[in-house]
């Protein structure tokens, strides 16, 4: 399965999102899927089970549970892969940062100073 068709899922991508939050039980995750999503446990373990397959998610064993955790190979190979659309994003990001921070300029040098400075009331003085 191609990465992209892995990560296309909504509740894959969420399962993703829980394990990078750290290592996480199949119980804990399965917790949160079903109340966000509606499925079931054995959906749930699909998902988990398409993750482990595709280099997404390592599991490990202890006791009777199963802790899952990402597993970077295969999302280094989605990163290299965008890669090559960086440009696209990147270019406009550092666009809006340099409006942003032609725009706060701007606002200094034209800005009143602020009130009960003696400069802002000219009258005050009188």
């Amino acid at each position: 399965m191609h990465a992209l068709d892995v990560l296309g899922d909504p509740v894959r991508r969420r399962v993703l999102e829980l394990l990078a939050e750290g290592e996480q039980s199949a119980g804990a995750v399965t917790a949160v899927v079903r109340e966000e999503f509606g499925i079931s446990q054995p959906a749930v373990s699909q998902h988990l089970r398409v993750l482990r397959e595709n280099g997404f998610a390592t599991v490990r064993a202890e006791g009777a549970r199963r802790l899952y955790a990402v597993d970077p190979t295969r999302l280094r190979e989605v990163d290299q892969w965008l890669n090559r659309f960086r440009r696209f994003w990147e270019q406009r990001l550092d666009a809006l940062g340099t409006e942003l921070a032609r725009g706060a300029r701007a606002r200094r040098t034209t800005s009143p100073p602020p009130a009960g400075d003696p400069q802002a009331d000219p009258q005050e003085d009188t």
